[in-house]
């Protein structure tokens, strides 16, 4: 089988809130590409913060491994930008494109793209274009979107706030209602914008060689979603079509992260895969060889507006969280300014306590809000758990195992603990300590 070509399309901030994931969030672009390929419905992200979570999926590499612990605009950066997959992909004879978001470089020149071929805005009539004259060699197209990211664009005659549930865990108010009316018209614009590229791909007749990959960042811009360890902020959406078997309108229950797509690409395009990765391939699932991807799965976050790190372990049944740090923005966690995070504020949520560590039963609990932890009957669990994120800390020498904390990179810039105000932030310097 000759080398794919590779179409990766992402969204910013979509969760799994699209119709193929059985969301009242009609997205009939979205949906006819699962009915043709492969739906994972228990994808996780690596970190669910935009910068660390798409370095980990295009380095195959943890946060704390490859550098990305924080956001790119605020002076974040990979340590080697040669591990990226354009450069990777480029080493091994196909041509790459950049079109529209990429959000692991400040600047996109230094992740080595041949093109950067299109802004936001026009990313994909620049996608279509470009698959309408696509070259000979095999290439990498990497297509962003932002539209589910805030702030959302208003609603349209499909979006009535009136009749549009709130996100499971929220409470059912005008104010939350019309938020997530407003996300939901993000995802038809963003729906609509896929499907150009969609198109474009099937009218160049390179449907049969070429490996789509669509997936998000991480979950939904909410309270105790986006920047959380909960499910709701690492679960992500990933649909993938393509030769090698990911057709048929499958749907995968196995647990997967964004590492395996790395390691999976390879696998297809017959390329040795680079030691670094810490994924695994898909294909020998997809194949048939293998019953289960993963046991378990490791998450983490570190930095986003102010640095609150976190580690956490997921298995089939139970979730394990560890807080790196006890301190806490006077604004409250890591959350994205909206109208729902002002009515949990106005009830009381800067209140609320944080736990160092949390358990929980994500079959009898799957909004993750009993903690276990005390439980005398969980506390086999609870040591298994401890002993699994230790071991995995220690293998991949996690900083904040050996040092007890994640240090910026000099002159990366975070909210002030010290300032209530959103937005205020301060250049970190190496001389200034943790």
């Amino acid at each position: 089988m000759p080398k794919p070509n590779i179409l990766y399309i992402h969204s910013h901030d979509t969760g799994r809130y699209v119709q193929p994931y059985g969301c009242d969030v009609p997205t009939p672009h979205i949906q006819a590409l699962a009915e043709d390929g492969i739906l994972f419905r228990q994808n996780f992200c690596i970190n669910p913060t935009c910068s660390p979570s798409r370095a980990a999926l295009l380095t195959g590499e943890y946060p704390h491994q490859n550098g990305m612990t924080g956001l790119a605009h605020r002076e974040h950066k990979l340590h080697d930008y040669s591990r990226h997959l354009a450069q990777f992909l480029k080493r091994n004879g196909y041509v790459t494109a950049l079109s529209g978001q990429q959000h692991v470089a400040a600047d996109p020149e230094w992740i080595g793209y041949d093109q950067i071929i299109g802004n936001k805005a026009e990313a994909h009539k620049r996608a279509a274009a470009y698959l309408h004259n696509a070259p000979e060699q095999p290439f990498f197209l990497s297509v962003g979107f932002s539209e589910t990211h805030r702030r959302f664009p208003e609603t349209g005659p499909a979006e009535d706030s009136r009749y549009t549930a709130p996100p499971a865990g929220l409470p059912d108010t005008p104010e939350v209602r019309e938020d997530m009316a407003r996300f939901k018209a993000g995802a038809r614009i963003l729906d609509e914008k896929m499907g150009t590229v969609f198109q474009a791909l099937e009218e160049a007749e390179l449907n049969d060689n070429t490996l789509l990959i669509c997936t998000t960042d991480h979950g939904i811009a909410f309270p105790r979603m986006k920047c959380n360890l909960t499910d709701a902020g690492i679960g992500t959406m990933l649909i993938m079509r393509g030769p090698g078997g990911f057709e048929g309108g499958r749907v995968c229950d196995q647990m997967t992260t964004h590492l395996d797509i790395y390691p999976t690409i390879c696998d297809l395009a017959g390329l040795q895969p680079p030691d670094w990765l810490q994924g695994r391939s898909l294909v020998p699932w997809i194949l048939g060889e293998e019953d289960e991807i993963h046991d378990a799965v490791f998450t983490q976050v570190n930095y986003h507006g102010s640095y609150e790190p976190m580690r956490a372990v997921r298995t089939r049944r139970y979730k394990y969280i560890k807080r790196g740090s006890d301190r806490r923005h006077p604004a409250g966690p890591n959350c994205d300014a909206s109208p729902s995070k002002d009515v949990w504020v106005r009830n009381g949520w800067m209140n609320e306590r944080f736990e160092g560590e949390e358990l929980y039963d994500l079959v009898l609990d799957p909004c993750e809000r009993r903690n276990l932890i005390d439980q005398s009957e969980k506390q086999k669990v609870l040591e298994d758990m401890r002993r699994r994120l230790h071991e995995w800390q220690r293998q991949t020498r996690d900083p904040l195992l050996h040092e007890g904390h994640v240090a910026p990179p000099d002159g990366c810039i975070t909210d002030d603990i010290n300032n209530p105000s959103p937005g205020v932030g301060i250049r970190w310097r190496a001389e200034d300590g943790p």
